[in-house]
């Protein structure tokens, strides 16, 4: 089963190897990887979108919070969430079957991005499933070619995480360090 895993990690060089690295010892294939800065541009928003059976998730989520740079991983799949992908796409149709194109582009929601004699260059953004449907319907009007971002996702549970920053040694007195207090 598809499995949506979300990760916040420090953006540091590395950070991507470590848990690709997870993922490939354990013999996980990546369906679909995305990743950029968030607010913070310390911090990184990872969506991992991989097949794993049920039972190895809780396992997996556990081994990537060990990770060194990952702050928190995320199980996505069952939980509210939001999950998204984009597609932007090229139909290459004769000029008879334009008009049904752009109905179907409408209906999907899909943006003409650019046009010339030769077709047309959509832009859709929705459900995984909603995007392979468009893709299916669009190869019945001619040639396409297809280029997907991977999916992104945000949790749309309540809870924040709360992240205290990080303690500089030289902020730490001797006799703290000592007390154990470090």
């Amino acid at each position: 089963m598809l499995q949506i895993i979300s990760l916040l990690m420090e953006n540091k060089a590395g950070a991507l190897m470590r848990v690709t690295g997870l993922l490939t010892a354990r013999g996980y294939n990546i369906d679909s990887l995305t990743v950029a800065r968030t607010l913070d541009p310390g911090l990184s928003r990872m969506t991992i979108a991989v097949e794993i059976e049920s039972h190895g998730r809780r396992q997996l989520i556990k081994q990537m919070n060990k990770l060194i740079n990952v702050l928190q991983a995320t199980d996505l799949t069952d939980g509210p969430s939001v999950t998204r992908e984009m597609v932007l796409m090229r139909v290459r149709a004769a000029q008879e079957v334009r008009t049904a194109i752009l109905k179907e582009a409408e209906i999907f929601g899909a943006r003409i991005v650019d046009s010339t004699t030769d077709g047309f260059a959509l832009e859709a953004t929705g459900d995984i499933e909603k995007l392979d449907e468009l893709i299916n319907i669009m190869r019945t009007y001619g040639d396409i070619e297809v280029t997907r971002s991977g999916a992104v996702a945000v949790s749309l549970e309540a809870k924040k995480l709360r992240l205290s920053p990080p303690v500089l040694r030289s902020d730490v007195s001797i006799s703290e360090e000592k007390n154990g207090v470090v």
